[in-house]
């Protein structure tokens, strides 16, 4: 079960995962999550464009690690005969990740950095899935599925002495 990723790199950064490491925790996601052919596109920004984002939509002013933003399909009427695009319906949204706050996190939490990397990305596409932690109950949720897929890509639980 393979995700279609648009991976977009608008950070200076050269010490950025791959597009093959992304590409494997999305694939080990999906596969989790039993779903195939979704389409997601991540961005990896610098610190101005995540803090500008989580202001914008999140009113928070300052830059955060991940930002998740669903696709929302419009209400569409089409002539008879007409069928929407199947690729339309395969696209989750969108997933931001800051650079410097990855680095910093991991760092100050000590964990490496390609884990904490999977991590984020895991977190965020579980969001595009309608998955939240506002909730007590959710959050354990979340947080169960996403230790459960890292897991599986040998990762320690994220959340754990943390």
């Amino acid at each position: 079960m393979s995700a279609i990723l648009d991976l977009q790199l608008a950070s200076d950064c050269s010490d950025t995962p791959s597009k093959e490491k992304f590409q494997l925790w999305l694939d080990t996601l999906l596969s989790d999550q039993q779903l195939e052919n979704k389409e997601i596109t991540v961005r990896i920004v610098d610190d101005a464009e995540i803090h500008q984002l989580n202001q914008q939509y999140r009113d928070k002013d300052k830059a955060t690690n991940v930002l998740s933003f669903p696709f929302e399909m419009p209400d569409l009427v089409l002539p008879d005969g007409i069928d929407l695009d199947e690729s339309i319906s395969n696209f989750l949204g969108d997933i931001v990740i800051c650079v410097q706050v990855i680095k910093r996190e991991s760092k100050e939490q000590n964990k490496v950095i390609d884990h904490h990397w999977a991590h984020m990305l895991i977190h965020g596409t579980l969001h595009l899935l309608g998955y939240d932690h506002t909730e007590e109950l959710d959050r354990k949720e979340m947080e169960g599925i996403e230790i459960a897929i890292l897991q599986k890509l040998a990762i320690d639980d994220p959340y754990q002495n943390h």
